[in-house]
Order: structure tokens, then C-alpha cells, then sequence
């Protein structure tokens, strides 16, 4: 792998995550000058809680089943990409959103 072309994705990556968190921060600062309610703060905090729990669900269940797909194309011996093994690792990739989803809908 070219490291060259890694290192500018990498850079924009790094520079919009930082944006978004400028921006957070800044919309929160003007949030307890204006005198927000704390009800309205504290449902903020309380959903990002909730947003990064389920994220780490998200990651989690999706990096599991494409484990689980890799699993199977190295115990079936596929060597070479073909469709099969991108129909196994969509398949997988798939199965993992579904069970976030029935995850997320039973925890609701």
C-alpha cells in the first residue's frame, strides 16, 4: 500500500473531526450564555450519551459479522475474490446492521 496517499486522508479526517468538535463546543458555550434550560441541556447530554452508545453497538456488531464472513472464506479455502467472497462480506456486513436495527428497536 502507497503510504503517500494514505497520509492526505488521514489529514482531512483528522482536520473535520476537529471542525465538528469546534463547532459543538462553540454551539454549547452560546447555549449557557443565552441561559438555556437545564432540562434542554441536560436531554443534549443525555441523547449524545445515547447516540455514542449506540454507535459503539453499530461498530461492534458490524466489525463482528465481517469477522464472522472472513471466518468463512478462510474455512472454505476461497483463495481468490470472485463474487462469492463479496457476496459472503456484503452479506455479512448486512446482517450486522440487521441485528443492530432489531437491537436498537428492542431497546426503544
Amino acid at each position: 500500500m502507497e503510504f503517500e496517499l494514505l497520509i492526505p486522508i488521514v489529514l482531512f479526517l483528522c482536520i473535520t473531526y476537529c471542525v465538528k468538535l469546534v463547532i459543538d463546543a462553540r454551539l454549547r458555550s452560546r447555549m449557557l450564555k443565552e441561559g438555556g434550560s437545564t432540562e434542554l441541556m441536560r436531554s443534549m447530554v443525555q441523547n449524545e450519551q445515547q447516540q455514542r452508545r449506540q454507535s459503539s453497538l453499530r461498530s461492534g456488531l458490524i466489525l463482528t459479522a465481517v469477522a464472522i464472513g472472513f471466518g468463512t472464506i478462510q474455512a472454505f479455502g476461497w483463495n481468490e475474490i470472485n463474487a462469492g467472497v463479496v457476496a459472503v462480506l456484503a452479506a455479512a456486513t448486512g446482517l450486522g446492521n440487521l441485528v443492530f436495527y432489531a437491537l436498537t428497536r428492542k431497546l426503544d
